[in-house]
This record gives structure tokens, sequence and C-alpha cells, in this order.
């Protein structure tokens, strides 16, 4: 086992996270909000984790008492070979279910066998602060895909709709289109708009819930469901509406923007403040929208080896958060990036040469 990459704080934690995993390379963090009232990894950070422990084989994890400091020795992605999944994320974790579809998207490529995972449990379907709505996970994440040769068998159902800030939804993946090495990309023409679609929804009827639901361990005494207790108190989550617009361009480049309603806000106001959100994603510029820019570059990061892959941002995207997410992909697989002025204006080219990590288990298949 080579020696495990060392980093510090919860910055950055998921896609460090799915780094390790495609590349097979051990984690060691520390400091993991050692300094907060609340220190340690949150409910949502662990049920990732136990959800990347799900589908993969081998997987080892070590997390300390208070939390703060864990390591993380990545197995073999198998999909629970090709069997469904079903995995309950804990009624306690506030992040939008996207916060693990986006992990979920990333590895099913170079999984083993197909994915078919199922979450429910709080699940949160619609957009949070931190979060997109799967509607936009489905019109624009997975869209970007089709341009590493990915375009079938992949999918997003909605079973059960539910809004924050506890959820109550469900939700099923199906990934499989899986590749050896993904097709290297260049993509640098954004192109005009030509077509601005979305998605309203509302969620009227709630679901049924304990009265304390969203605490720890009410999900047990509800015998494993989100159901409310036949003798006891139940209160109703998941209410709420929202929209998620797409803008697609004449190249086929996709800019995506999510808002949820506030508390009595009125329905106009909120389509008013999306289509706002959509124009500046717009205006900023690039072949992807923010939603799913640092997708395209980890994909970038495991095409063909030697290959030089290119992609068209905008330069108002990139800020700290880009900047050490890029840094961390150097640290783990060693991947260059390279940065210079692309034609339009307030564009930037971004070149990355794939490093043909590939599919390990569909190379023993």
């Amino acid at each position: 086992m080579t020696t495990p990459v060392k980093f510090t704080t919860h910055a950055n934690l998921r896609h460090r996270l799915v780094l390790a995993t495609l590349t097979g390379t051990p984690l060691h963090i520390t400091q993991i909000r050692a300094n907060s009232m609340t220190p340690g990894l949150t409910s949502s950070e662990v049920a990732l984790l136990r959800l990347l422990d799900n589908i993969t084989n081998g997987s080892f994890f070590e997390i300390s008492l208070a939390g703060t400091t864990f390591v993380y020795k990545p197995g073999l992605i198998t999909a629970n070979n090709g069997k469904p999944i079903h995995f309950t994320i804990p009624e306690t974790c506030t992040r939008g279910v996207t916060y693990y579809l986006e992990v979920l998207a990333l590895v099913a490529p170079f999984s083993k066998a197909a994915f078919s995972v199922t979450l429910d449990g709080g699940v949160i379907t619609a957009a949070t602060e931190e979060d997109m709505s799967v509607d936009t996970f489905r019109t624009c994440y997975l869209a970007l895909f089709q341009k590493f040769g990915m375009e079938r068998n992949i999918d997003l159902r909605i079973v059960k709709r539910s809004a924050g800030p506890h959820g109550a939804g469900e939700v099923h993946f199906v990934h499989g289109f899986q590749t050896r090495v993904a097709r290297t990309l260049h993509l640098q023409t954004p192109g005009r708009v030509k077509r601005i679609r979305g998605v309203a929804y509302g969620i009227a009827r709630p679901q049924i819930v304990p009265a304390d639901y969203g605490k720890e361990g009410a999900l047990e005494k509800a015998g494993g469901n989100n159901k409310g207790r036949a003798n006891g108190r139940t209160r109703k989550v998941g209410v709420g509406f929202g929209i998620s617009l797409v803008a697609e361009t004449g190249t086929g480049c996709i800019y995506a923007a999510d808002a949820t309603a506030n508390p009595a806000e009125p329905a106009e106001d909120v389509g008013k403040r999306c289509a706002y959100m959509l124009l500046e994603e717009i205006q900023m510029g690039g072949c992807v929208g923010r939603t799913a820019e640092m997708a395209a570059m980890t994909m970038m990061m495991m095409g063909q080896e030697g290959d030089v892959g290119r992609l068209v941002i905008g330069k108002e995207t990139i800020d700290e958060t880009l900047i050490s997410q890029l840094r961390d992909m150097k640290k783990i697989i060693g991947t260059e990036v390279a940065m210079k002025e692309a034609p339009g204006e307030g564009n930037v080219l971004v070149s990355i040469l794939g490093r043909g990590v590939g599919n390990v288990g569909r190379k023993l298949a």
C-alpha cells in the first residue's frame, strides 16, 4: 500500500474522496473543523463515506473518536457487482441529494459493473444553498458525460420529491455505461444560446414523519422508514416549490440555474430570481457553467494517457475553490493544468494532460 496523501481541514473533502477512489490513492486528512463548536465530520460527510463503502469492495475507513481525523484506503469500484444498492441517507443530513449523486456520477463510468443505486431517507431533491436540484443534475450535469463518449444507459429517476431543510424523498440513479478510459475532450466554442427550458416543481403533498424527525436515531425508532408512528405525534416535511432553468447553445454547451422558494416568497419572484441567475451564468461565458466545471476537469484528468484535453471556461468562474481543487488533482495524481487567454472576452483556455488511469475493474473482467 502506498503512503497516504495528507491533507488538512474539510475543504474540498468530497472532491478529494472522488480523486482518491478513482486513482486508488489512500488519504489521511486531519484538523477537520478542529476549532469549531461542532468539530469533526458532519452527518452528511459520514453518510458519504458509508456510501463509498457500499459501492466499492475492500475500502477501509478509520475515523478518530472526535471525527477530526480519518484515514481512507479506497477499494475497487464494483457497484455491488451490478446488483441494486439501497442506501438510506440519515434524516440529520441537510445537504441536497445531489451532494451524493455528483460523486456517484463521477465514479460510475469506471466501475466494474453497472450502477443501480436507490437513495431514500433524508433525501432533499430541491435545490439548497450549496447543492443543485435533481432536475438540474439530470438535465445539465449528466448531459456533460455525453461529451466524453457516454451517451446511453444513464438516468436519474425521481421517485418522491422533497424540499428542505429536512427531506424525505427518494431517487434512483442508473449508470450502465462503463468505459476503460474517458474520451479526450475538446470543447472550445461556447456558441450562442438557442434554447432555454426549465422544470418548475411544487411539493404540496408533504411526507408524514415522526415528530422527532431530524434528530439522531429518529429513523430507527420509526422502524427504519420515514412514516410516522401509529401511536405517536407526527409532522409534515418536504413541502416547497422551486424552478430549474437550463440554457443550451448551438454548440451543445449548457448553463443552468436553480431557485427554491424562501418562506412566504411568491412564485413570480422565485421565477424572476432564477432567470437573473441564469443570465449571470451565461454572462460568465465558457463552454460549461459552474455547475459542471470541476466534473469536466476531473473527467479530463481520467482521459487517454498523453492526450491533452482542452476546455474553455469563463474567467469569472475561477476562484480560490477551483484553484485549490486543481492543486489537489496535482497532489493526488500529478496532473498538470495550463491556463491561457482564449478567444472571446473573459474566456480562459484550460489544457489538462490525460493520465490514462482507466477502469481497473473493467480490465480484469
